[in-house]
């Protein structure tokens, strides 16, 4: 089961919840806080697939958007990317327990971590607004160097922020915001074809071979385990992270 909403809270974030049989998570350009048996802790940014059995089966989760999360943990996202970290091991320890005393208190530990990054955004210096101009950029497609030329930076300074905020360079962020594209268009029912074309790739060859790098399948079995993991539960908009 998993299900999921948008914070009203935290602009731009995601609250999810999710239990029983784990789902391979597949890249997304977003660093999750989750609220795991009484601990906390921290999904760093994926350059692949992190299989079922590495995730918590029964946990509840804060997935930020891209780029958004640094700022608020305290911690450069290139120190936490591939990984899954205790909270503890970023914070001083007084500070977590007090943050977990707090979500514990809530009926509802969603509204708990929304509350608690809630009250931490209030104390940090807010994200660089520029750096939510560089996602739209490549999300919509835009190359590197375009997208360094619109926000007025070089191609190297764009690369070093993009480490620091997102935890890989702008190429690899631009191919992972296309690879979600080319998922939700699989999910949708779209023949291959059309998902390399609309999605930006330069052919079906060019899709398979991306998403076979970022996700570990092809795209033809992404939609074979969409569709039969469909066939007898609906699922939400945010299993789109998911294989």
């Amino acid at each position: 089961m998993y299900e999921e909403r948008d914070s009203r809270l935290v602009p731009g974030a995601v609250l999810w919840r999710a239990a029983g049989p784990g789902r391979t998570v597949l890249p997304d350009g977003c660093m999750d806080l989750m609220w795991v048996s009484g601990r906390l802790v921290v999904a760093g940014p994926d350059t692949g697939p992190h299989p079922a059995e590495e995730v918590p089966r029964a946990v509840a989760g804060l997935r930020f958007a891209p780029g958004t999360a640094p700022a608020l943990l305290g911690v450069p996202a290139r120190e936490l990317r591939d990984l899954r970290v205790d909270l503890a091991d970023l914070w001083p320890g007084p500070e977590v327990r007090r943050t977990g005393e707090r979500i514990a208190a809530y009926e509802d530990p969603c509204a708990g971590l929304e509350a608690a990054a809630r009250r931490r955004a209030a104390a940090t210096a807010p994200p660089d607004p520029l750096l939510g101009e560089v996602v739209a950029r490549l999300r919509a497609g835009e190359g590197v160097a375009a997208t360094a030329a619109a926000v007025g930076l070089g191609e190297r300074r764009l690369h070093r922020l993009s480490l620091d905020a997102f935890g890989y360079g702008p190429r690899l962020l631009g191919r992972v915001l296309r690879l979600q594209r080319a998922l939700a268009l699989s999910r949708r029912g779209l023949a291959q074809a059309e998902v390399a074309y609309a999605a930006g790739y330069a052919d079906q060859a060019h899709l398979t071979r991306e998403v076979r790098a970022l996700a570990g399948v092809t795209p033809g079995a992404y939609a074979a385990g969409w569709a039969g993991a469909n066939s007898e539960t609906s699922q939400p908009s945010g299993s789109r992270t998911t294989a």
